[in-house]
């Protein structure tokens, strides 16, 4: 019993993560700039890993150097990046949809990567909460372009690879740690990008400055704080259906501050996709006396031998 309500709060509070993440059209459309992709997302991205460096006053060491660029890679710079080509390409319910095959990316990665076991009920789940995500976000003319389609997908790869990986790889770090590691990899790599590919950004107004607060301490820092540490903590194929919640945040918050209106197809997906986490979380639901492995987190090694 104590097991898996451990496991329910791990649940829970990674579960927080994706539902803020649900915010980030609302932000982006309201309080940014429009036309600047990938600045935001480098200004999203570096200052908050910056920031959580500045706390734990720790760098990588040997194989972690290369780990960290690869897991910014794929799940920040590469997978935004594909995240904003799809977004561009396509009709926000589309892109949406079709990024809603990660978890059932997840799933196969982790029978490769981690040897864990396919299992129907979580398969199950990943199909009901796809469909329940295009029932709340696709519209009757929405229209399907085969570049957008294609970075969609590359974009759901990316993040379910940055997942599973993010796992198999556990440094002996705490969590806020690798989350430092992560983000500033992923801002690194995605500045030159941005300066090269895009013209520079307008004087900030007050909405803007607001906005990339937001995204930087509470839509990254905070919530890749607690993604990460979900992950070493509950199953990737867990984790990654709870990225259901995004789209029905989002479409709450449209409906809430944006004045749009909930059909009862709507209605019906935002059942579905609830009942699909339900599902995708008991399948993967510890038995009892069973416990699941954490990251090992290294003490603190004194502030003079701090890198």
């Amino acid at each position: 019993m104590k097991t898996n309500f451990r496991y329910a709060a791990d649940v829970l509070m990674t579960a927080i993560a994706p539902t803020i993440w649900g915010s980030t059209y609302f932000v982006t459309t309201s309080f940014l700039p429009q036309g600047y992709p990938l600045t935001v997302a480098t200004l999203r991205a570096l200052p908050a890993g910056l920031l959580l460096l500045l706390i734990v006053r720790k760098l990588p060491t040997g194989i972690w150097w290369g780990r960290a660029f690869v897991l910014g890679a794929l799940n920040f710079s590469f997978f935004w990046a594909m995240l904003f080509v799809s977004a561009y390409r396509l009709p926000g319910g589309v892109a949406a949809t079709v990024g809603a095959v990660q978890p059932l990316i997840v799933i196969a990665l982790s029978r490769l990567f981690l040897g864990k076991p396919i299992r129907f009920i979580a398969v199950i789940g990943g199909l009901i909460g796809m469909a329940g995500v295009a029932l709340l976000v696709l519209t009757p003319r929405a229209a399907l372009d085969p570049v957008g389609v294609a970075a969609g997908l590359a974009g759901a790869l990316s993040m379910a690879f940055g997942t599973v990986l993010t796992r198999r790889w556990q440094p002996p770090v705490s969590s806020l740690t690798f989350t430092s590691w992560q983000l500033t990899a992923g801002g690194v790599l995605l500045a030159p990008v941005a300066f090269f590919l895009e013209p520079t950004l307008p004087v900030p107004t007050t909405a803007n400055i607001l906005g990339i607060v937001w995204l930087d301490l509470v839509g990254a820092a905070f919530t890749y704080l607690l993604w990460f540490r979900g992950l070493s903590r509950i199953e990737p194929s867990a984790a990654a259906s709870l990225g259901f919640l995004s789209p029905v945040v989002a479409t709450v918050l449209g409906w809430l501050a944006l004045g749009q209106n909930l059909t009862p197809s709507q209605l019906v997906g935002f059942a579905m996709v609830l009942a699909s986490v339900w599902l995708s979380q008991r399948s993967l639901m510890p038995k009892a006396g069973v416990v699941t492995p954490t990251r090992p987190v290294a003490s603190p090694a004194p502030a003079s031998h701090r890198a």
